[in-house]
């Protein structure tokens, strides 16, 4: 499956900044990871610093997935609104979701510090109503979200315009958020994980999984057979070709991204990202070279040739969007590009093991916030391989279905 079509940011910017080779004869391992993108490179980071033999394999050079193709905002926020995922999950999955992806936020800047990759930053999330009728949602969220301990406040449309530039009836500011450069965060963990000992091959293509009593044995497309305790699926939205249920349906998404140093539209200087209430909704981050990233206008998913096509016309779009909001500036596109994101009933990610795949995880963050899932689902995964439970694996159960 392609994952990206256009010419994605970080892909641009960063090239290909690691080698790694394909694997060219049978191994066996304590744990297989399939997905070198930032699940698996998550997972395969928590598992090492464990003291847990790991091997990550992937079919593509490493990144080249969704992960680059990631606008890398850090949210607790899921997409799923707190409100509207109490009455679908219940209380106290509800707020617990919430509250681990916000600790999920800290989390991601401690080891962007400990491995000295230095694209972690803070941010406050604005959340803004996209017309007056979603003023009474967004009243109701605020009330719900202060309830249960999130640092939030309310803004009116004189407040909004006067702080941001913003002319919207109304937002919820909440002071936990932040931003990455996923595709280079992701290569910075492998090469910690490497100089650790694990070992990484791309271009490594799995075409057979065979889930066996005490083990799992997989078959790449050359013919070579990798032997594991323990299999981690951490391949996205390809790992839906291992599971019998229908459990996201895949949208694509566009954005697009400014030239360098544009007019001040307070997105740097108040430290603060940019989302609403629309359906699909608008995203909005800046990048330290003073560049705005813009995406949204969301598509279901048909294949990447269809895709592609759309890129041209969803920019143009996307730059009318930016300039209705911020009417003070003349957005300047420089990249353009699409990615694909998974849509679930819940908003939820999967986490954990299915009954009829022994010896083995899937990390499934999908949605705007993978990647704070991704960090969640790394703990999950290395307290049942390490210890056999986590306290948390119920409630993002694939048993949920």
């Amino acid at each position: 499956m392609n994952l990206v079509s256009g010419y994605p940011f970080w892909l641009i910017k960063e090239g290909l900044p690691f080698n790694y080779p394909a694997l060219q004869k049978s191994i066996s391992t304590d744990v297989l990871i399939i997905g070198g993108g930032i699940s698996g490179a998550l997972a395969g980071y928590h598992l090492v610093n464990a003291g847990v033999k790991c091997v990550i394999v992937d079919s593509r050079s490493i990144g080249l997935g969704s992960t680059c193709a990631s606008t890398s905002l850090l949210q607790y926020e899921i997409d799923t609104p707190l409100s509207k995922l109490i009455d679908k999950a219940g209380l106290n999955t509800a707020v617990l979701s919430y509250k681990l992806c916000e600790e999920a936020i800290s989390k991601i800047g401690l080891i962007d510090k400990k491995i000295k990759c230095g694209e972690f930053e803070f941010k406050k999330s604005l959340y803004y109503a996209a017309n007056k009728k979603h003023l009474n949602f967004l009243n109701c969220e605020f009330a719900v979200r202060k309830e249960h301990g999130f640092k939030v406040a309310f803004l009116d449309e004189a407040s909004l315009q006067k702080t941001y530039g913003i002319t919207a009836p109304g937002a919820i500011l909440s002071q936990t958020g932040a931003q990455t450069n996923a595709y280079k965060f992701a290569h910075d963990l492998l090469q910690f994980c490497k100089k650790k000992g694990m070992n990484i091959y791309d271009r490594t293509a799995v075409v057979e999984i065979q889930h066996q009593r005490k083990s799992v044995l997989v078959t790449t497309a050359n013919g070579i057979k990798i032997k594991a305790k323990k299999l981690v699926y951490a391949n996205g939205y390809e790992a839906v070709n291992y599971i019998e249920k229908k459990i996201v349906s895949l949208h694509s998404t566009f954005a697009t991204i400014s030239e360098q140093n544009m007019p001040d539209v307070n997105l740097s200087k108040d430290e603060v990202l940019v989302w609403n209430t629309a359906d699909p909704y608008l995203y909005v981050r800046s990048t330290k070279d003073r560049r705005i990233i813009v995406g949204g206008r969301d598509e279901p998913f048909v294949n990447a040739h269809k895709s592609n096509a759309l890129i041209s016309s969803k920019s143009k779009q996307l730059k009318k969007d930016i300039e209705t909001l911020f009417s003070s500036i003349e957005y300047k596109p420089e990249f353009n590009w699409a990615g694909i994101f998974g849509s679930k009933k819940d908003g939820l990610p999967f986490i954990g093991s299915l009954p009829h795949k022994p010896n083995a995880c899937f990390a499934l963050g999908f949605g705007g916030n993978g990647i704070t899932f991704s960090l969640t689902a790394a703990e999950i995964i290395t307290n049942l391989i390490t210890k056999g439970k986590s306290e948390y694996s119920n409630i993002f159960s694939f048993q949920r279905l």
